[in-house]
């Protein structure tokens, strides 16, 4: 992770004036400064310093780039590359592709550095400019730090970077200053931001709407010296330096775009038009009688919102991509540029604490009341759309990086709905952890601790608690989920739901006690467990002792499983797969 100022940029600034210097003809070696260096594409000299044709994929120079970036990256103020000029200021030029070389010099550099790649024109000749600011962290290339001293790349240890200048107070980019003043906050966004407020209706919100527009910046400590704006003021008050968000409605997927806002400007306002846009296109559903409300949205619109300002806020707004709102059919998709940072994954973002990329520009936003308090968006969409029965929302790493968060609407699942509302006590809605276990038993018929745990993204010992607050849980005076029958001592407790729940979720138990669902559990159960017996199979599907028995000799016949000993009689059998 990298940062700069908004406004003018240093870096940016000797980039053009390096570059109106080559087209009037001057050497690199006359030029150079400290922040940019001018390089050739590498591995394009043959014999005799003929220069090849370039391609859209070199290795050779993606390898080169990474570890030159990464020493910028680690030296205070960053730095920039502009590539395709030779030594002697012959413009060879370069045919890489941008978004390749990114993306490779990304994966090169741990994925640790996403630089900034411009095309540029030197009097008809393409040239490349890879520019990179100052790492928070330090970034290693090929397992090492380097970082620039004089015109040098010097190897260091990470004793010695942290102990430097370069990020050792833990720089928040977002609350370093701008080049923009109070004055130049639009009144589009300091609007938009008191309609935020009045509708939260909190006395806290209520005083900080009423506060005049420049104490309502500083309240929200988006005011440095000079009355200068943080670059968190100016990008939620006066612009963005890229286009923020990019929302296009579509029917069906790959369909004709019915509605596109492309967003520039303060990223306050930028937010409320898509959010806008998103709530009309949100479809009503009405709602059968027996329902708490009359009538709900396909997409619930707070987890819109909820994923709109994640996909925003936390992006790499060092990054030229916008963040991508696709809104098709029940559909809501964000993709937004930067990977995970500050220790978050995929395995961990439900429960890791709180790890903003811009921590002011965060706790700005969440003062605001745009989004939930820090720390629980993610926890808020899952709860939003698990409690209607539908699927959690599905959050990916793609290549680049960027994050992508997809949540699948339309009408609730009026079954999961009903039972929900039933169970005893009340806040087992507002428990995240035993939404997603209910879930993944409504679909897979059992579970475990050692399955649970990283759907709840716990370990053992908290997931064992869920576990048992599920099992006090209460609907129509029996417990919600009970152990399995016929389990072995030697692994953790299986878990079913009661009949009672059961009797409420006729569509999925018929789905369980079909042949196929009953041949899909004891594979399942075989493979995650290492074996099966038939009263497990029996208690969770309802069948009978012979319908169980030849549900395995079936797939014994098949050479799916086979019996846990050779004789394959006597009591305590049990089944594994047949290849284990």
């Amino acid at each position: 992770m990298t940062y700069t100022s908004l406004g003018p940029d240093p870096v940016d600034q000797q980039v053009q004036e390096t570059l109106g210097k080559l087209a009037g003809g001057e050497a690199p070696r006359d030029i150079e400064r400290r922040q940019v260096d001018i390089k050739e594409e590498p591995g394009r000299r043959g014999p005799g310093g003929s220069i090849s044709p370039g391609s859209s994929q070199n290795e050779a120079a993606a390898k080169y780039l990474a570890g030159e970036l990464a020493c910028f990256a680690n030296s205070p103020g960053g730095g920039a590359i502009i590539l395709g000029v030779a030594d002697d200021g012959t413009h060879i030029g370069t045919n890489l592709d941008r978004e390749w070389l990114r993306h490779r010099i990304w994966e090169l550099t741990e994925r640790a550095l996403t630089a900034r790649i411009d095309e540029g024109d030197l009097s008809g000749t393409r040239v490349l400019v890879l520019t990179t600011h100052q790492a928070i962290e330090p970034i290693r290339y090929e397992g090492r730090i380097k970082w620039r001293v004089d015109d040098n790349c010097v190897e260091v240890d990470p004793t010695t970077w942290h102990a430097g200048r370069i990020g050792r107070d833990g720089v928040d980019w977002s609350a370093q200053l701008s080049s923009h003043h109070i004055g130049d906050a639009k009144p589009e966004a300091l609007l938009t931001a008191r309609k935020y407020l009045l509708n939260a209706g909190d006395d806290a919100s209520r005083s900080l709407e009423s506060a005049s527009d420049a104490d309502l910046l500083r309240r929200l400590n988006l005011v440095g010296e000079e009355d200068r704006l943080t670059n968190a003021g100016s990008l939620l008050f006066v612009e963005t330096p890229v286009m923020g968000l990019d929302y296009v409605r579509r029917e069906v997927p790959g369909g004709d775009s019915l509605l596109r806002i492309r967003g520039d400007g303060p990223l306050l306002v930028q937010i409320s038009e898509v959010e806008k846009a998103c709530q009309s296109a949100n479809r009503v559903i009405h709602l059968p009688d027996g329902f708490a409300h009359g009538q709900i949205n396909a997409i619930p619109q707070r987890a819109i919102r909820e994923a709109i300002v994640n996909g925003t806020i936390h992006r790499d707004w060092l990054s030229e991509q916008p963040t991508l709102i696709e809104h098709f059919g029940d559909t809501l998709v964000v993709t937004s540029p930067g990977g995970f940072v500050g220790g978050v994954s995929l395995n961990n973002i439900i429960t890791h604490p709180s790890s903003p990329r811009y921590k002011s520009l965060a706790e700005a936003v969440s003062r605001l009341r745009l989004a939930e308090r820090e720390g629980i968006g993610i926890d808020r969409m899952m709860r939003d759309m698990l409690v209607l029965g539908r699927p959690a929302p599905e959050i990916t790493e793609l290549p680049g990086p960027m994050i992508r968060v997809g949540l699948l609407g339309g009408n609730p699942n009026e079954e999961v709905v009903t039972l929900l509302n039933a169970i005893a006590p009340a806040t087992v809605r507002e428990n995240v952890d035993a939404l997603i276990i209910i879930s993944a038993l409504i679909e897979r018929g059992w579970i475990d601790v050692e399955r649970a745990a990283p759907l709840v993204q716990r370990p053992p010992g908290e997931t064992t608690q869920s576990l048992e607050f599920l099992s006090s849980c209460r609907i129509d005076g029996d417990p919600v989920i009970v152990p399995v029958d016929g389990q072995r001592n030697n692994h953790f407790t299986m878990y079913r739901l009661s009949h009672t729940v059961r009797a409420r979720l006729s569509e999925r138990w018929s789905a369980l006690r079909s042949v196929s669902g009953r041949s899909a559990l004891i594979l399942d159960i075989a493979g995650q467990r290492g074996q099966v017996t038939t009263p497990m199979i029996k208690d969770l599907t309802g069948m009978s002792q012979p319908t169980v028995t030849g549900d395995f000799n079936r797939l014994i016949a098949e050479g799916k499983v086979k019996p846990g000993r050779q004789s394959g009689l006597g009591p305590g059998l049990f089944y594994v797969l047949a290849d284990s």
